[in-house]
C-alpha cells in the first residue's frame, strides 16, 4: 500500500484519529456536567478508593491490590531503584517462569508492555524503563475481552455497558509472501509497521505457509494494531454475575473497565479459566466505539452516555462525603499524565 492511501485510510477512518480529535469536539459536554457536579474534576469521587478516580497517574499494584487475588496473574512490583539482580530476586521468589509480560506500573496505552523470554531481555528493561514495573506470570489464555462495568453507590448490584472483543494484530500466510510483504497488504497492520520492524527485525523476511497465522503483537491494545470488535450483543445475566461478582469485593469501585483474558465466552460467562488482566477506572474508555462499523457520531453517543453515568456516580458518592479534585491539583495530574506518557513512549 502506498504512502498516500496509508495515509487517505487513516483520515477516513476516525478510530485512527488523535486523542483530541476524537474528545475535543465534546468538551460542551464535559463542561456540562462539570456545572452540574460543581467541579471541572468530579471524576474524582467516581472511585473514591482509588487515586484521581482511576482517572491517571494511579499505580496498577494498587489496582491489583483491590481485586479479589483469585482473579487476577501472579504479579511483583519492581521499585525504579532496584538492581537487575534485586528484580530477578522478586521473580524467583513468586515462582514466575518465562516468558512473562513486564509493564509500568503507571501505565498509558499498553506503552512499555512487553514479554520477556530471558534474564539478559528482563536486564535490558529494567535498565531503559524511567519508572517502577511489575512482573507478571504470562496467561495461556488467547482472547481478550473488555467489559465496562457501572455500579451506582445506591444499587445493589452493577451492570454491564459495552462488551468488545480484541483481536490481536495477526497475518495469515499465503506461502508466497514474506511477513513484511503481508503486514503491507493490511492497512491496520501496515500502520504498524516501524514498530513491528524493531521487534521483528529479520524475522519480516520469513515466508509463512499458505493459510499459517502470525502473530504480531499479542496485546489487545488499540494503539498497537488490535482490532476491536463490539460484542454488547452478547451481554447476558449470567456474566454480569460473574463481573458483579467480582467488582462488588473492590471497595468503593462503581466504574471502570475491566480487560480480561479468557478461554471460551462460554467459560466466561460460567466464571471459569479466564483471568483479569486489568482495571481502569474513570480513564477507562468504553472501547467498544473503536469497531470499524460504528460510525464517529456512535462513538461521541457511548461517550457522553458513559460521561453521564460517571457524573451521577461522582455526584452521589460526593454526597456521602468523598471528595472532587481542586482545580489545582486536577491541572498538576493531568501535567504528570503528559510528562509521564512523553517518558513511557520510548521504552
Amino acid at each position: 500500500m502506498s504512502t498516500w492511501k496509508l495515509k487517505w485510510h487513516k483520515f477516513t477512518h476516525w478510530e485512527y484519529w488523535p486523542f483530541w480529535a476524537i474528545y475535543y469536539p465534546l468538551f460542551p459536554v464535559w463542561l456540562y456536567y462539570s456545572i452540574k457536579a460543581r467541579s471541572f474534576f468530579f471524576f474524582n469521587a467516581a472511585n473514591p478508593s482509588m487515586k484521581n478516580g482511576g482517572m491517571a497517574m494511579i499505580s496498577k499494584m494498587e489496582i491489583y491490590n483491590m481485586i479479589p487475588q483469585q482473579y487476577i496473574p501472579k504479579t511483583v512490583f519492581i521499585a525504579k531503584g532496584e538492581t537487575p539482580e534485586q528484580g530477578w530476586e522478586h521473580i524467583v521468589e513468586a515462582k514466575i517462569d518465562f516468558p512473562f509480560i513486564v509493564k509500568p506500573d503507571i501505565g498509558i496505552k499498553a506503552f512499555g508492555v512487553t514479554k520477556i523470554h530471558t534474564k539478559d531481555e528482563f536486564k535490558k528493561y529494567q535498565l531503559s524503563t524511567p519508572s517502577h514495573f511489575l512482573v507478571q506470570e504470562l496467561i495461556p489464555f488467547t482472547k481478550e475481552v473488555g467489559i465496562f462495568y457501572v455500579r451506582k453507590p445506591v444499587a445493589e448490584r452493577g451492570k454491564i455497558t459495552g462488551i468488545v472483543s480484541k483481536e490481536f494484530l495477526s497475518v495469515v500466510g499465503d506461502g508466497k509472501s514474506t511477513l513484511v510483504e503481508l503486514i503491507k497488504k493490511n492497512p491496520r497492520s501496515h500502520l504498524q509497521l516501524k514498530a513491528l520492524e524493531e521487534k521483528w527485525d529479520k524475522q519480516l523476511n520469513k515466508v509463512l505457509g499458505d493459510g499459517e497465522e502470525f502473530v504480531l503483537v499479542p496485546y489487545g491494545s488499540h494503539t498497537r494494531g488490535a482490532k476491536f470488535v463490539d460484542i454488547t450483543d452478547k451481554l447476558n445475566s449470567d456474566l454480569e454475575k460473574v463481573i458483579d461478582g467480582i467488582c462488588s469485593q473492590m471497595k468503593d469501585f462503581h466504574y471502570g473497565r475491566l480487560d480480561v483474558l479468557y478461554n471460551s465466552f462460554e467459560e466466561l460467562c460460567a466464571g471459569k479459566n479466564f483471568c483479569v488482566i486489568e482495571i481502569n477506572g474513570a480513564g477507562g474508555e468504553a472501547t467498544h466505539i473503536y469497531d470499524p462499523k460504528h460510525s464517529l457520531f456512535h462513538a461521541w453517543r457511548e461517550i457522553t452516555k458513559h460521561w453521564g453515568l460517571m457524573n451521577e456516580v461522582s455526584i452521589l458518592n460526593h454526597k456521602k462525603g468523598h471528595s472532587y479534585l481542586s482545580f489545582r491539583r486536577g491541572r498538576a495530574m493531568l501535567r504528570e499524565h503528559h510528562a509521564l506518557e512523553a517518558q513511557i513512549r520510548v521504552i
